[in-house]
């Protein structure tokens, strides 16, 4: 059985086939430019594909996730220039006359992960998977379901307090300045510093800085939430960064909760290279082929 993925990101669109054991068969990338030339690209590539059976799209966003709106299927109110009020789904529906499920890039990998540590023997209730790159979100699996009825959870705007060597930085955020987004995303490295985040030893105190925010975000998910798992992906996260963050997520728990143990609470990806969206879109499109069966 085939099916479709796409990870559709501010920066990129990774496009894939594969099947129900979540295996790659046939795989692109391409820069994300305008609605009309990026998604005809992901058209033209599963055209190949005559025996594909679903397709699922997680998209950068805002999107709209309410089946009974009138926009549903669009990106609508982005930053992203040029896309917004985008007709993402309808596009996809026109051209395919197949299941599509249609969700935000982090349920997305949110789903991959929970499905993949399905298959390593954890069966996890609650998982959050957040991603810290060009810009910052979250999604969360509840019970094999997406938190978020009357939209989808938009964390990465969620407001913090400020570190007191930060105080002086506006953030980047259009719509909000000093959010999570426009204090942690990876654009936030340059207007700091000049300089991108790779070129930035972890021993510089922006790392500090960035380490406090992106821990108190995971104390307030810990805090609404409670998930068995919090899950960082996305360019600006590495080992040495989640362990930063472990140690100040601590400091600011002051034991008041029990997590368990911070390594197997806090971790990397179990998707290699960021494929998290792209695992958890042959996923749901497998489920959509069920469902369709089933009915």
């Amino acid at each position: 059985m085939l099916l479709g993925s796409i990870e559709a990101g501010g920066t990129k669109f990774v496009c894939a086939v594969g099947d129900e054991t979540y295996h790659v068969k046939q795989q692109i990338q391409y820069p994300t430019t305008t609605p009309e030339e990026t998604l005809q690209k992901a058209i033209d590539f599963f055209k190949q594909f005559s025996d594909l059976q679903a397709i699922s799209i997680a998209s950068f966003g805002p999107i709209e996730i309410r089946r009974d709106a009138e926009m549903y299927g669009y990106i609508t109110d982005t930053p992203k220039a040029g896309w917004s009020q985008t007709n993402f789904l309808g596009l996809l529906k026109a051209a395919f006359d197949l299941p599509i499920y249609w969700t935000t890039d982090v349920n997305g990998s949110a789903y991959g992960e929970y499905v993949l540590a399905a298959q390593t023997g954890h069966r996890l209730n609650a998982l959050t998977y957040y991603t810290i790159g060009t810009g910052v979100g979250a999604g969360t699996v509840l019970g094999g379901t997406f938190v978020g009825t009357l939209g989808h959870p938009e964390v990465g705007h969620v407001r913090l307090k400020r570190h007191p060597d930060d105080l002086a930085f506006k953030g980047i955020c259009p719509y909000h300045g000093d959010c999570l987004e426009g204090l942690v995303a990876g654009p936030t490295f340059e207007a700091r510093t000049g300089q991108k985040g790779q070129d930035i030893p972890l021993t510089d105190h922006v790392w500090d800085i960035m380490t406090y925010y992106v821990a108190q975000a995971a104390l307030q998910t810990t805090l609404h939430i409670r998930p068995q798992r919090i899950v960082f992906g996305g360019g600006v996260v590495s080992e040495g960064f989640l362990k930063k963050v472990r140690h100040e997520f601590a400091a600011l728990m002051n034991d008041y909760q029990d997590v368990g143990q911070l390594t197997d609470y806090m971790t990397m990806p179990l998707a290699k290279n960021n494929g998290s969206a792209t695992i958890g879109n042959f996923a749901l499109a497998y489920r959509e082929v069920k469902n369709k069966h089933q009915n």
